[in-house]
């Protein structure tokens, strides 16, 4: 136990001899009228490197198994699941019981994102810490999620008050990690490694984006920023790597032009088969 310990166990990420059975209090429950099955986080130690796309990949994928997928935008200062799919403002009715009903894709895919709560797509979220995390937990328990299979939720980068929040509020039963091919990535990953381990949160796996430009010419994959040591950052924690997600500006105009769901890709299938599993 820290010589700074406040005693408050909601507000720590530390295991340590204070904390007692009565942990798992800290779990919000659904309302009653909502089930999900799976929660998966996906997260990041650092921002840019594309969380929002595998959190949207993986939904797509998952849903074209056949599952009831569903996704939980916990990026509530800078949401962008719903451009990816297509989706505006008012995009969350209130039923009579004062749930919230998500946003729904093309698809089927359920959505919860602070952008379909704005009058504008562009107004910012001006929100404290505190504030922020409160608005996850409201999306998890006064939102009407109907027999979802999987849910993903859309972190945002680092290690703070909102990771925190969906680990010890949602009964989160693995996460993905989301890197780039940088020097850095290594440090970073370590970061979420951490703080993964701390929490007793499983790790199902790296997912690298960015990780290679193939030429349209001769299928040469060219480093643009420079050579992956993903696989041995993945070796270092006993980690599988899922995927590696090429620059490819096919990506770029279907999450640009809200047509995510529509984009034929195979990067995916490990990572999809690894969820199965659980």
């Amino acid at each position: 136990m820290s010589e700074n310990c406040t005693h408050d166990c909601s507000s720590c990420g530390e295991s340590c001899s204070s904390r007692t059975s009565e942990q798992t209090s800290f779990l919000e429950p659904l309302n009653p009228q909502s089930s999900v099955k799976k929660v998966i986080g996906v997260v990041s130690g650092k921002g840019g490197v594309g969380k929002s796309l595998v959190t949207a990949l993986m939904a797509v994928k998952m849903n074209s198994k056949g599952k009831h997928t569903a996704i939980l935008d916990a990026d509530i200062t800078g949401p962008s699941i719903p451009k990816a799919f297509g989706l505006g403002v008012d995009g969350v009715a209130i039923t009579e019981d004062k749930l919230m009903v998500p946003a729904t894709t093309a698809t089927g895919i359920e959505i919860m994102s602070a952008n379909l709560l704005l009058d504008k797509d562009t107004d910012p979220v001006i929100w404290r810490g505190p504030v922020i995390a409160g608005a996850v937990k409201q999306f998890w328990q006064e939102a009407l999620w109907k027999d979802i299979d999987y849910m993903f939720v859309d972190m945002p980068p680092g290690t703070g008050d909102v990771p925190l929040t969906v680990f010890q509020s949602l009964p989160v039963d693995g996460i993905i990690i989301v890197t780039s091919p940088q020097e850095l990535v290594s440090m970073i990953v370590a970061k979420a490694v951490n703080m993964a381990k701390k929490m007793n949160i499983p790790i199902l796996g790296l997912v690298e984006n960015m990780s290679y430009l193939e030429c349209p010419d001769c299928g040469k994959k060219i480093s643009v920023f420079g050579e992956s040591h993903i696989d041995e950052i993945a070796a270092e924690y006993d980690l599988p790597v899922l995927a590696k997600l090429p620059i490819d500006p096919v990506i770029a105009k279907h999450v640009d032009g809200g047509l995510i769901e529509y984009l034929e890709e195979s990067w995916m299938d490990e990572a999809a088969e690894k969820v199965l599993a659980l």
